[in-house]
């Protein structure tokens, strides 16, 4: 017997032994789904096998619903919701609610004047600006810095954080069980009573966040350069970080405006995972959670990207290293063939023994990485199967994207093998299980699907999708996509600096 086969009969034994216990209708025996008369949805897995939880609060808002002029503001109110409320992080909130807004009204004064494009009077936009500074110092006065996270620290919590992407915005940490009741009061007080505490503050933290993973980042410039020329009328085009001239605009009370409109019960999913019982659990999220006001369901609708008819290429050349990136759009995460694209990826980058890495990486000796991915920038909407590769020294850009177009050409020409199309189906199994293993992994996926499909079970569904895929269907999804006319290139060009000068008389 070949050693491939006996690695993939091997394992394939693991995964029936293990799968035994994380079936579908293991799962749910254990999950219970409630959704709030306020129309957010609550998903408990009892898994007790140490006494702790862990939670995912999904929010279905992301830079996508970042308004015009005003990008970076889904990512600016992520970092808000660590700030406190009315009660946590705050010595008056009475006197600390009057002294922000004040801020406000300066700070309007001050934009307005600023902004001005005609018959701006720099002296008095100085004198504002300092009005502004002083009103955040008064309010500054008040604030009892990081208390929220110190709660949460005291009380044994791990892992607090947050993320935002295009598509959504999510937190979460682990508690021990303890502490469940704690836990909803905490989460629900900071979405039932946000305050908009050292906005300013955080927003300069945002604005050098940018500056470092974008402006000072040759690859980060490539990558945004290279969204924007894929993306000209989707929101997708969005940084979610934001464009800097609206991060130094948009306003504390801009991030309530898209809070009010955005963070609505119907919008919020909230899953919990670990040594909790659904029949004490749900009663709780009833009495913290229930407190959330509904509100009206905001209009979703967004541009819908033309097809795209002729190749678009962004050069940058810089003294940085080379990187080469293209991508090709695809339909959203909702299409018929997303797991064909699934099994595209794992095809083309999964490991070692991967279509891109033994051809560029291994045979060819031109890269030092080379992979392809679906969900670029988000997959929520249409977006891209891409490809990217970093070459080794000697090599260029343009040389991996020819190598990379061979690799996609084979799949387009030619069927893949049954040893080839297994792996892509046993590794789709091994993959669902291992994310099955922690307490906060199983919360964000049970939270997603949740949202995503209306049903945590598409978790488990995926995997079936994927078994269906047939060496006809690679074929075709390939040949439908991975055209010339479909397909934006990135590349970094490295130009050589000029040598110092050597000064001084020999």
């Amino acid at each position: 017997m070949k050693r491939p086969a006996v690695r993939t009969l091997v394992l394939l034994l693991l995964l029936t032994v293990v799968a035994c216990a994380q079936d579908l209708a293991s799962f749910e025996k254990r999950t219970t789904v409630k959704t709030l008369s306020n129309g957010l949805t609550v998903v408990i897995l009892e898994r007790p096998e140490a006494p702790v939880f862990s939670f995912f609060t999904h929010v279905d808002a992301g830079s996508v619903q970042d308004p015009m002029g005003k990008t970076g503001l889904a990512h600016m109110f992520e970092h808000m919701a660590f700030k406190g409320t009315d009660k946590i992080g705050t010595t008056n909130y009475p006197a600390e609610k009057a002294a922000l807004a004040k801020v406000e009204t300066e700070y309007a004064a001050y934009i307005a004047e600023r902004d001005k494009r005609v018959d701006r009077d720099e002296n008095k936009v100085k004198q504002l600006e300092k009005a502004w500074k002083d009103a955040i110092d008064e309010a500054q006065k008040y604030v009892k810095p990081n208390e929220f996270g110190e709660i949460v620290e005291r009380q044994g919590g791990e892992g607090m954080n947050a993320n935002t992407s295009d598509d959504e915005t999510n937190y979460f940490y682990s508690f021990p069980a303890n502490r469940l009741e704690l836990w909803a009061y905490l989460e629900s007080e900071r979405f039932l009573h946000p305050v908009m505490r050292e906005f300013y503050k955080e927003r300069d933290v945002v604005i050098e966040e940018r500056r470092l993973r974008t402006d000072s980042n040759p690859i980060g410039r490539l990558v945004e350069q290279f969204i924007n020329a894929s993306f000209q009328a989707h929101p997708y085009h969005r940084p979610t970080v934001g464009w800097m001239s609206d991060l130094n605009s948009f306003s504390a009370t801009d991030a309530q405006q898209f809070f009010d409109e955005y963070y609505i019960p119907s919008n919020m999913v909230v899953a919990v995972v670990g040594d909790v019982k659904s029949s004490e659990t749900i009663p709780i999220a009833e009495k913290y959670f229930g407190r959330l006001p509904t509100k009206p369901v905001p209009d979703e609708r967004t541009t819908t990207e033309p097809p795209q008819n002729s190749e678009r290429r962004v050069i940058l050349r810089q003294s940085a290293q080379p990187f080469y990136i293209e991508g090709y759009h695809r339909p959203d995460y909702r299409s018929p063939d997303d797991a064909v694209y699934d099994a595209i990826s794992d095809l083309m980058s999964n490991g070692r023994t991967s279509r891109l890495y033994r051809a560029l990486v291994r045979d060819k000796k031109i890269a030092a990485f080379a992979a392809g991915f679906s969900g670029l920038p988000g997959n929520k909407y249409p977006h891209l199967f891409s490809f990217y590769a970093v070459p080794v020294p000697g090599h260029t850009p343009q040389e991996l994207g020819d190598a990379i177009h061979a690799e996609i050409d084979r799949i387009k020409k030619e069927d893949i093998s049954d040893d080839e199309l297994k792996m892509i189906k046993t590794r789709a199994k091994a993959d669902l299980i291992r994310g099955l293993a922690d307490n906060a992994g199983l919360a964000q996926q049970l939270a997603i699907y949740q949202s995503r499909y209306g049903d945590w079970r598409e978790l488990f569904r995926s995997v079936d999708r994927i078994d269906k895929v047939t060496k006809a269907d690679i074929r075709r999804v390939a040949n439908q996509t991975f055209t010339e006319n479909n397909r934006t290139v990135g590349i970094n060009e490295t130009i050589k600096t000029a040598p110092a000068s050597q000064g001084g008389a020999q």
